[in-house]
Parts: C-alpha cells; sequence; structure tokens
C-alpha cells in the first residue's frame, strides 16, 4: 500500500459518511496515472496553488483600487483567508478538507483586473454577463499551462464553478466554500474600509453587531461557530436563522455604503473606460496578443473571447502599464 492509500484509507475512517472521498472522485477529462504519495484532491490543490493565474491575484483589485497601504487585501489575501475559513469548517464537520482547500483557491482565479468593474467592462462584449465564476473555470479547463488546462478532478471544477450566492455545489465541501466566501469577504471589506476611513465600526447597524459580534475578528468567531453548530451531523451546511438574517442584513449595508459608495469607487469608471479601450486595440490587431491567444484564435476559437480571456487574465498593473505604453507619449530620448 502506497502514501497515497494510505490517505484514502483514513478519509474513510475520519470522514462522514456524506463526505467526499478522493478514491471515489468522478475523476478527471482526461485520465492520468495516479499520484503514488498525494490523493487526487490533493493533487487539484497542488496544481492550483503553482499555477501562474493564481500568482497574479496578488495583483487584482479586492475592492479598493490601487490602495495606497500595504494591509488592504488583495484578490489572493481575500483567497487565502476563504480557503482558511473553509478549512476550518470542513476539519470540524469531517468533510474532506483537502477538496474544500482545492476549491477555495481556485475560485476567484478568473477574476479581472480592477475587481468588478473589469467584469462590468468585458460584459459589453460577451454574448452573456461576463461571469468570474464562469472565466474561473475557462482558466483551470482551457487556459492555464499554455492552454491544456490543470485537467483538475469533476469535484473541483464544480466547486469553482457554483461558489457564487445562487450557485448548487454538488458536494458539501463546494457549499463550505460557497458560503466562507461570503463570510470572508463581508468581514474583511468591513475592516479594509474601516481601515480606508469609509466607515467606522460604530457606524455598522446595531442590530447586526449586538447579534455578531462588534470587531472583525469578533464576527468571524462567531459566524464560524454557528455554521459548525448547525451544520454538525447534517448533510447540508447551513447557519441558524438568527445569524444568517444578521449576516445577510450586513451584507445589505455593506453594498448601500461601500461597494457603491462613490468615495470607495470614484475610479472605477476610469478602469472601464481602460479595459474597453484595450479591447478595442487588440480586436483591431490579434498581432498584438500574446502567442497563446494568436494559436488559440488560429486554431478556430472565437477572437472576441479570447480577447477577453486576455485582458480578463491581467493585472491591475499590467492593464494600466499597457494603456500608459499604447496611449500615453514616451519623453524623446535623442
Amino acid at each position: 500500500m502506497n502514501i497515497r492509500e494510505l490517505f484514502e484509507k483514513r478519509e474513510h475512517e475520519i470522514y462522514q459518511s456524506c463526505a467526499a472521498f478522493s478514491d471515489a472522485s468522478r475523476g478527471r477529462e482526461k485520465n492520468e496515472e495516479k499520484c503514488d504519495i498525494r490523493t487526487e484532491f490533493q493533487r487539484d490543490r497542488d496544481r492550483i496553488l503553482h499555477c501562474k493565474s493564481f500568482r497574479r491575484m496578488k495583483h487584482k483589485t479586492q475592492v479598493f483600487l490601487a490602495p495606497d497601504g500595504d494591509h488592504y487585501r488583495t484578490r489572493l489575501t481575500h483567497t487565502l483567508e476563504v480557503a482558511q475559513i473553509a478549512r476550518t469548517i470542513a476539519r470540524a464537520l469531517r468533510l474532506n478538507e483537502d477538496l474544500t482547500e482545492a476549491i477555495a483557491l481556485g475560485h476567484d482565479l478568473g477574476h479581472t483586473p480592477f475587481g468588478h468593474a473589469g467584469e462590468r467592462a468585458l460584459s459589453k462584449y460577451t454574448r452573456t454577463p461576463f461571469c468570474h465564476n464562469e472565466q474561473s473555470l475557462r482558466v483551470v479547463e482551457k487556459l492555464e499551462n499554455n492552454g491544456n488546462g490543470l485537467n483538475l478532478t469533476w469535484e473541483v471544477r464544480d466547486g469553482i464553478l457554483n461558489h457564487r450566492t445562487g450557485g448548487h455545489p454538488s458536494t458539501l465541501e463546494g457549499c463550505i466554500v460557497r458560503i466562507s466566501d461570503k463570510v470572508a469577504y463581508v468581514n474583511h471589506d468591513i475592516d479594509d474600509a474601516i481601515r480606508g476611513k469609509i466607515l467606522k465600526e460604530e457606524d455598522l447597524p446595531v442590530n447586526t453587531t449586538n447579534v455578531l459580534g462588534h470587531s472583525t475578528s469578533k464576527r468571524l468567531d462567531t459566524i464560524i461557530h454557528d455554521i459548525i453548530r448547525t451544520s454538525l451531523d447534517r448533510e447540508a451546511i447551513l447557519m441558524s436563522d438568527e445569524i444568517a438574517e444578521a449576516l445577510q442584513d450586513l451584507r445589505s449595508y455593506m453594498f448601500q455604503h461601500l461597494y457603491t459608495n462613490p468615495v470607495a469607487k470614484s475610479e472605477e469608471s476610469k478602469a472601464e473606460k481602460m479595459i474597453s479601450v484595450l479591447y478595442t486595440y487588440f480586436m483591431e490587431d490579434i498581432s498584438r496578443l500574446n502567442r497563446e491567444s494568436v494559436e488559440m484564435i488560429l486554431m478556430g476559437e472565437d477572437q472576441s473571447t479570447v480577447v477577453c480571456d486576455y485582458i480578463a487574465g491581467m493585472t491591475d498593473n499590467y492593464a494600466t502599464e499597457k494603456f500608459k505604453d499604447i496611449y500615453i507619449p514616451r519623453s524623446w530620448q535623442g
């Protein structure tokens, strides 16, 4: 019995019967020989962690565009916080922590530069609204690894696609990531808004803070404990009615006072215009794209889709520098 098989055996000894077991995975689109030391879900986690799209998230907007400070969240730190919360819940509920972590690490790989402003800009050029969860799936299935994708298991891909609030993950581990994503961003966005002097702790609605707590750490502790207590020995990932209502009220407050705040979002219209200009620039001449993108178009991929792929993969910094390089005159160096 090799190391992987020992891990698989241990899963059946520790996890609940409703967990997703790595030796019962629905598999990969392309068959591969199994690793002798890692389970299938551990292998997926490692592939995501080492891919280029994962590294680029460190320079992609979470809420504030190009914030002046070292401690504001980025798309990468958000992802790591989601993974931490999700792992804690999965471990406590005796569900598959490796699958949960793989989904969490991959759930935002398809986010555009400049956050949801980038999504809105690219949606003008797609047949349906540009959605980061669908793009995250496209990244792992098609775009990574020089167009070969990461060939992840079905369970990880299902969790990535269905991590949004309206999604319906097929595994409890996917359900954990979906709820952890919301728990993470509502709470860390409050922390960033306070850091950015957009909000103060005492501004938050009392009916929510009296239930959840009067600090970010206390609110996280309250919500995570509630999810674990409410979901324990049940084949569902749930919150109690009181906590769920308080979190939803807090989320609604954040949409009203931060996510649509004209001060916090004042630069987003510029970002949308920049992405629109870049789209036009690359559509005019595909040779301006990178080699992989040009090859995809020559192999029959829709040009507009490939251009959107290329722009969506950019970091905030790269998109800005590319725009400057194309449209801002340089000083004469004669």
